[in-house]
């Protein structure tokens, strides 16, 4: 499922001219592909914030709408923040042909409670939260959904136990997405009484000597950000 997003050719560059566009609210793009040349583009920050909240932006195909030209077909590659505020600086797009086969990670999604957890005590544990997957932009799945309701104490969920159709996985078939297992016991604190007397094992933390770290000091807070 494509959605749309509205932009405007841009013809100014530099950290001066991106800094200008940022403070009437509008968020410097490019666009970019296999053999297409590169275009400078500026989007809405709104607009572009609103696309955000509700798409997966690993996977969804955005038909990106330039003022006084064409329709582009587009993934997102890359976002760009500002180090120290929840501030876009840039976006970068990859345009896409309808031919192409691409290559992209989609979400693992898992559905149900395992029986092994329900009546065995047991804990699941996702291990991996995306496969790799190769497609056509037409059969970009939204994600990898997984039932485990099925799964008993000591059960597992393999790559190459799971199919998409019109999509080729591409991580290892033997990898585990997956599993139901003992749930693992909490470490004793320090000073905890054992069979071993007061705080058995477990040794206390070294605490630093403070006058070695004479040279650990961090930046003075307030420091200059990099823009």
């Amino acid at each position: 499922m494509a959605v749309t997003l509205n932009a405007r050719a841009r013809s100014t560059y530099g950290k001066n001219a991106a800094r200008k566009l940022r403070q009437r609210g509008v968020v410097p793009a490019i666009i970019y592909g296999h053999g297409d040349e590169t275009r400078p583009l500026e989007v809405s920050l709104a607009e572009l914030q609103r696309l955000l909240t509700k798409i997966s932006v690993e996977n969804t195909l955005i038909d990106v709408v330039v003022e006084g030209g064409s329709t582009t077909s587009a993934l997102i590659r890359e976002v760009q923040y500002h180090p120290s505020r929840p501030q876009i600086l840039h976006i970068d797009f990859l345009q896409v042909h309808a031919g192409e086969k691409l290559h992209m990670q989609v979400p693992v999604r898992l559905h149900g409670t395992p029986v092994g957890v329900r009546v065995g005590g047991g804990v699941l544990q996702e291990v991996l939260h995306h496969l790799d997957v190769e497609c056509l932009p037409a059969n970009i799945p939204e994600g990898v959904d997984i039932d485990v309701e099925h799964l008993d104490l000591g059960g597992s969920i393999h790559v190459g136990e799971v199919t998409l159709s019109n999509a080729k996985i591409l991580n290892d078939a033997e990898l585990v997405i997956c599993a139901v297992t003992n749930p693992t016991p909490e470490a004793l604190p320090v000073g905890s009484e054992t069979e071993d007397g007061v705080g058995g094992d477990v040794q206390p933390a070294l605490v630093r000597d403070r006058r070695k770290d004479a040279d650990d000091t961090p930046f003075a807070h307030g420091s200059a950000q990099p823009e």
